[in-house]
């Protein structure tokens, strides 16, 4: 079967089913599956913004005509005038369906038929190259993950991008694939020989974050010209192709300080703070940072341990938190768990007052299963026991006016205390 027939029978049906079924009968269809990734494969890219349709019907043209024209728009052997040109050319040539339906949808990277790489790589796994980047869990519930030498960064609130240079070019995506555009200033500040082959990981910032999530989605009018690339790690292209590096955090923080230099005021390196978590001043740095945070508006903080390398997907190598607020209250009584906890400390009752406010709240989540155990068969000496608590924000009781509680309190830990010691 022709390939854009296969495309007319998936257009034919919306059934997501009915799509795999004739997927599956066209797996083994070469002509389908090399042009659909071409297609689909992000990384392949033609550097055109318009592609005509077939308003007559040619002769026909052949397979080996359409893929000389798309190599050598995807290495930039026809640019400008001459691809329009060239595009043109093949255009007239085709037959409406044979443009229309398939090589047309190639060039413009949508094959407009409800079917995209995961539906294909479903029926095959791996058929379509799949785009990834380095994404992080939340820490808020790996709080011992939260530990030992650390890059600590602001999370910025921007777009996330991913950079690649090749081809004397630097092309934008968006942390799914999709191909970014509308930032030319960027492109062209990335678009330099030493670059050539590195892939830059980062976050596009704006004064007007509204205005540039318009221009994002090519919204009419929308200008960003303050825009920035805020970078914070990178790798080569070759390493992102193969999934990722096992080059350390501290060495490609090292080689992208190396690269500062020819950054343009575009291209911005991210501050990053290297802490001991497992020390005393590295956890008060810690939590100052966090207050900045949380004055200032970041979306909270990054932490990447320093011997940590970098895969195409989410890693508990990259931890975010939100900006915290910390108060220390006393232990007034404990409550029995439930279900797997029964015999077991479920929660701690907490209050005291922090800042002014007079708390009131339980204390159940990061809790570990040890402390659990351990606190629970020694009742009488944690209560009256000062504990940490950390939490999103404080809130002020529907039942007292002049009580509070918090947003989300996870344990800590206690002051001065560490359980199984005798007072």
């Amino acid at each position: 079967m022709k390939p854009w027939n296969v495309i007319q029978e998936l257009e034919s049906n919306n059934s997501s089913l009915f799509k795999q079924d004739v997927i599956k009968a066209n797996i083994d269809n070469q002509e389908f599956i090399t042009g659909a990734t071409k297609c689909l494969d992000p990384l392949v890219t033609f550097g055109v913004k318009q592609v005509p349709f077939s308003e007559q019907d040619g002769d026909g043209i052949s397979l080996d005509e359409f893929n000389d024209l798309a190599t050598d728009l995807e290495f930039r052997q026809l640019t400008g005038h001459a691809a329009r040109d060239a595009i043109q050319a093949l255009c007239d040539k085709a037959t409406n369906e044979q443009w229309n339906d398939w090589y047309r949808r190639i060039l413009i990277k949508d094959l407009r038929c409800g079917t995209g790489a995961k539906l294909i790589n479903k029926v095959r796994k791996d058929t379509i190259p799949l785009f990834g980047c380095m994404l992080a869990h939340d820490g808020a519930k790996h709080p011992k993950k939260i530990a030992g030498e650390c890059f600590i960064e602001y999370k910025y609130d921007g777009v996330r991008v991913i950079a690649i240079v090749r081809n004397g070019d630097a092309t934008l995506y968006s942390r799914n694939g999709k191909l970014l555009e509308n930032f030319p200033h960027i492109n062209e500040a990335l678009s330099r020989p030493e670059f050539e082959g590195l892939v830059f990981d980062g976050e596009v910032m704006s004064e007007d974050f509204q205005t540039l999530m318009r221009q994002v989605h090519r919204k009419e009018g929308a200008q960003t010209e303050d825009s920035y690339l805020a970078v914070f790690d990178m790798l080569t292209l070759e390493e992102f192709n193969t999934g990722g590096t096992s080059m350390t955090a501290f060495d490609r923080r090292e080689r992208l300080i190396s690269l500062q230099p020819l950054f343009s005021y575009r291209i911005q390196l991210v501050d990053a703070v290297m802490l001991d978590l497992d020390t005393d001043d590295g956890q008060a740095s810690f939590k100052a940072m966090n207050k900045q945070a949380l004055a200032e508006g970041y979306e909270g903080l990054m932490i990447k341990p320093i011997n940590a390398d970098y895969k195409c997907k989410r890693s508990h190598a990259w931890l975010k938190i939100k900006p915290f607020i910390e108060v220390t209250l006393k232990v007034v009584a404990l409550e029995e768990g439930t279900g797997k906890n029964e015999g077991l400390l479920g929660a701690l009752v907490v209050e005291g007052e922090d800042d002014g406010k007079f708390f009131h709240l339980n204390v159940g989540s990061g809790l570990t299963d040890e402390n659990r155990e351990q606190i629970w068969a020694d009742q009488s000496n944690v209560i009256g026991q000062l504990v940490e608590i950390r939490a999103d924000a404080a809130t002020q009781s529907q039942d007292a006016d002049d009580t509070w509680s918090l947003r989300f309190p996870r344990f800590k830990t206690f002051r001065g205390f560490e359980l199984g010691e005798k007072l």
